[in-house]
């Protein structure tokens, strides 16, 4: 979830029948559920502060001095280890490649003072691909994004973000679409992938950056190698399912014909695909555009910088303006790979407009392009992006907003934080990180068996040892309260709107949208309004995940709702039922995969993000891969916070999918 902006893991049908029905006995889950806490609690009472495993401020352990000192014999090692060799080779070919397109597009060439195609040109040619893919309103829309990256003063680091998101989109296309083909041809193949792919989309974005640095080094080489293996799962993962989901007749036929295995691959099922690989596509170039955006933070060029540097400042103002155009990006790819596969289909359909209307719009606007290259190479004035007030006005006007905001709303927010830190925050952090590591331990199991049955056991007692083994016990527990707490927050929202748009298609037409914008959105930009109101404290990351979280769990239950039978809905308003008995003993009750479905996509978006808000005072395990960036000495403990992490993440995931394989046997 994370996410952050990642592509939903999407399986073929199973081909199995479905197993039978499991006729409800005995004591419910939540019942058992409630035993354990309690019982937990009534222990917790004699025991807390005892053996919780804290490591207070900068301490570390034997281990993490043990993973320190592997990292400083992998960097003494990179002139003779080949391994090592190989990544920095690599990523100096991404630096080149970087370095090349940046000159050619956002900074000055020298001895030229300019870039060799300045903003005009850039500005027209992409309008012109705008046009040729998607058609007149999507130029209009990539034209207005370019020229509000320079009118808000952001020029360099937009095109350098856009160099930064296409290089690896680009290496992550070559890599993933014979990956995908593999994993649509082979049952072998899909199985190995498919858990290699859960565990990636699985582990935080913030995560990435710690192993890539230590192989690849920091700035663009780091930022593109982190990025592509990001992008990677959505295109392998929904290309693959595309190409699976081809007919099985279709294929028989092409057996009958004679075909080669090649010839059905590139005539049949690649463009039978073709719709599903451009939505994978389009996730990709989401997901790596979050990633990028967050690379900023291992000197990843781009967007992300000043943004970063203003909330290390807790400037919002300075922080909003290269927000705000990551937004308008986002939306700008986002809509434009839609357009480009919806335009695909009307014209594959015939009914895509005038084919000679649109060749001559094409040569005319190539023509106009290329006037416009030629102009921004010579004249100063289309080269380089005139000099503007915008973006230090707006965000002048922002921090003033801010202000005033929190003259006049400053107690509402307090007593809002006040409420949920003192009444749901405080108390779970207090039984979950104050009880003795072993109660902790054991309690998570129990209720990890409860929920989620057996087969949550196993990879439940692998993490927790995990957890332990790497030192950062105490820290894992504040980082999991966190995510418990805003979990629960993004399904009661999820509930509540979620409900409301599947039985009211006025309310699903007006907010389906907005939530369909809020998924484009990077994870690192909810920093921004969540700073604003609440400051830099523990409860900013949890609003800034709740933000991050809602859209897909919102929807997710929307659409679990609005998919119960009209004949069941039929039945029980015939018998008398309430509109809160419908909701509540009807609808909830059969869309219970779809809750689940939408706690396990929230309990990954939040995690994403609680670690993402060490940087602005989440502490615990996301301050620990902070410092672990910021300070060499302490490199070991911010690896052993990151794989912490990986194992929190792998243990919600698998429980929250346990409990959706249980709820399935039991609708």
């Amino acid at each position: 979830m994370s996410t952050a902006v990642g592509a939903p893991a999407t399986r073929p049908p199973a081909r199995e029948a479905p197993p039978a029905p499991v006729p409800r006995t005995g004591v419910p889950r939540w019942a058992w559920a409630l035993g354990v806490v309690a019982a937990w609690i009534v222990v917790w009472l004699f025991t807390k502060g005892t053996d919780t495993l804290a490591l207070p401020g900068r301490e570390h352990t034997e281990l993490h001095g043990t993973l320190t000192g592997f990292r400083d014999s992998v960097l003494a090692s990179r002139d003779t280890n080949p391994v090592v060799r190989l990544t920095f080779a690599l990523g100096d070919g991404f630096v080149a490649a970087v370095d090349w397109l940046q000159r050619m597009l956002s900074i000055p060439n020298f001895p030229r003072p300019v870039p060799e195609v300045g903003w005009l040109g850039v500005t027209a040619v992409a309008a012109w691909v705008g046009y040729a893919l998607a058609g007149w309103r999507i130029a209009l829309l990539v034209g207005a994004s370019f020229v509000s990256f320079g009118a808000f003063g952001f020029w360099s680091e937009s095109i350098d973000l856009l160099i930064v998101t296409f290089v690896a989109v680009a290496v992550s296309v070559a890599v993933g679409m014979p990956l995908a083909v593999l994993v649509g041809t082979s049952r072998r193949a899909d199985t190995v992938m498919s858990a290699l792919l859960d565990l990636m989309q699985t582990m935080p974005t913030f995560v990435y950056l710690l192993p890539i640095v230590l192989f690849f080094g920091i700035g663009a080489s780091g930022a593109v190698v982190c990025t592509l293996i990001y992008a990677l799962p959505p295109i392998i993962r929904i290309a693959g399912h595309g190409i699976r989901s081809v007919p099985a007749d279709t294929i028989e036929a092409t057996d009958s014909a004679g075909q080669t295995r090649w010839q059905r691959l590139v005539k049949v099922q690649l463009p039978m695909a073709r719709k599903t690989i451009v939505v994978g596509l389009n996730q990709t170039i989401m997901a790596a555009l979050a990633m990028a955006t967050v690379a900023a933070y291992i000197d990843g060029p781009g967007l992300g910088v000043p943004v970063l540097q203003a909330l290390f400042r807790d400037d919002v103002g300075r922080a909003f303006v290269p927000g705000m155009l990551i937004v308008v990006m986002a939306v700008m790819l986002d809509r434009t790979t839609t357009a480009a596969s919806e335009r695909g289909e009307l014209v594959a359909r015939g009914r895509g407009g005038s084919r000679r209307a649109h060749r001559i719009g094409l040569a005319a606007g190539g023509g106009a392009a290329l006037v416009a290259v030629w102009l921004s190479r010579y004249y100063l004035w289309a080269a380089d992006f005139p000099d503007n007030t915008a973006g230090a006005s707006v965000a002048d006007a922002v921090n003033s907003l801010v202000g005033w905001v929190t003259d006049v709303f400053g107690g509402l927010t307090a007593a809002i934080k006040d409420g949920i830190t003192y009444g749901l925050l405080n108390p779970m952090q207090s039984l979950l990180a104050d009880s003795p590591w072993w109660l902790s331990a054991l309690a998570i199991l129990l209720l990890a068996v409860v929920v989620g049955g057996t087969r949550a056991l196993v990879p439940t007692l692998v993490c927790v040892a995990g957890m332990w083994y790497f030192d950062l016990w105490h820290d894992a527990m504040i980082t999991l309260n966190m995510t418990l707490v805003a979990t629960i927050l993004v399904m009661l929202l999820a509930l509540v709107f979620g409900v409301w748009m599947a039985r009211r298609r006025a309310v699903d037409l007006v907010l389906r949208p907005l939530l369909d914008a809020g998924q484009t959105i990077p994870s690192f930009v909810y920093l921004i309004p969540a700073l604003a109101l609440f400051g830099p404290t523990r409860f900013t990351a949890i609003v800034a995940g709740v933000i991050y979280a809602a859209p897909a769990a919102i929807k997710l239950v929307a659409d679990g709702v609005k998919g119960v039978s009209p004949t069941t809905l039929e039945a029980a308003r015939s018998a008398g039922s309430t509109t809160w008995q419908e909701i509540t003993k009807v609808q909830l009750p059969m869309a219970r995969g779809s809750l689940v479905l939408a706690a396990n996509q929230g309990l990954l978006y939040v995690l994403a993000m609680a670690v993402i808000g060490g940087m602005v005072g989440a502490g615990a395990l996301g301050y620990d891969v902070v410092l672990g960036f910021s300070r060499s000495e302490e490199w070991g403990k911010g690896a052993a916070a990151g794989i912490t992490i990986v194992l929190l993440g792998i243990m919600l995931d698998r429980i929250a999918r346990a409990a959706g394989g249980r709820s399935r046997q039991q609708v």
